[in-house]
């Protein structure tokens, strides 16, 4: 059965139908490529997956992504290492409490980002699969970066136009005011400087390259630099670039780190909530981009 792709918004986003997820063909990879190259997000809805067949499905599109799991060993209540527990459940299955490091990342996956933008190489796709969701809240939203983009004007595009931003792994959790970590589990994730505008290898089109985990500009002073960073944010998040997706038990949502901002968004933790996110590397962006000093 063919795919078919129904678009969730002007600029991006599709769902899709006539899929199995658990049976990852060569037919199905190079469609869903293609399809992300387009879209950017897509969304499968009614795929209960166990924990092996995400990671299998995710493993067909390449090397799988360890993230901040790289330098941290913490205990995790899933099968694989590579899967990142978005939850805010403990490890003994109960709700973690409000200091948990895991409501601390719950809070912290409510900026905008991209996964692994800290990291040489980033991540190219994330797969997040919700297993339980709250009543109310909980949703995801992504916003297009290459229709922001497209949507700055020429005299920006101009001033932004090989500048370097320096992404750190723990730019975001200082900024909420976790500062609980050493400096060697810092120095392991160092700083690395990606431009700010990007070409996406899929299709060619330019996008902004922001988010979270961007610290500062070089060049430019701390100030001045991340007040370049929020105005940019700003106007890559407005409503006109952004899709908000409510989740249903079963759905796997793929997004393209590359070309994408998301953020989770509130809810009360009393609720649980479950889902894991399986993530790959983005082996074909220039490795030669430095680390920042």
């Amino acid at each position: 059965m063919p795919l078919t792709f129904t678009p969730l918004h002007p600029h991006f986003g599709a769902s899709v139908d006539g899929a199995d997820l658990r049976h990852p063909t060569r037919e199905l990879v190079d469609a869903v490529d293609a399809a992300m190259n387009r879209y950017a997000v897509l969304v499968f809805r009614g795929q209960p997956l166990t924990q092996d067949e995400q990671i299998d499905f995710t493993r067909a599109f390449g090397e799988l992504d360890l993230g901040f799991k790289r330098v941290s060993n913490t205990h995790t209540r899933l099968k694989h290492r590579e899967l990142a527990d978005i939850s805010n459940v403990a490890e003994d299955g109960e709700l973690a409490g409000r200091t948990h490091y895991r409501i601390v990342n719950n809070v912290a996956n409510q900026l905008w980002h991209s996964d692994s933008s800290f990291q040489n190489p980033p991540a190219r796709y994330s797969m997040l699969h919700a297993v339980v969701v709250p009543p109310k809240g909980g949703t995801t939203e992504f916003a297009d970066m290459r229709a922001a983009y497209d949507g700055l004007s020429d005299d920006l595009k101009q001033e932004i136009d090989g500048l370097l931003a320096e992404h750190f792994v723990l730019h975001s959790r200082v900024m909420l005011g976790d500062t609980g970590y050493s400096a060697e589990k810092a120095a392991a994730l160092p700083r690395v400087l990606w431009p700010i505008v990007r070409t996406h290898d899929g299709s060619g089109r330019r996008h902004l390259f922001i988010g979270a985990h961007a610290a500062q500009v070089e060049g430019m002073t701390v100030p001045e630099g991340r007040l370049l960073l929020s105005d940019l944010l700003e106007h890559a998040t407005q409503r006109e670039f952004v899709y908000e997706h409510a989740w249903q038990p079963g759905d796997l949502v793929i997004w393209d780190n590359r070309c994408t901002l998301h953020r989770g968004r509130r809810y009360d933790f009393s609720q649980r909530r479950e889902l894991r996110r399986s993530t790959t590397l983005d082996r074909a962006y220039p490795v030669e981009v430095r680390q920042a000093a």
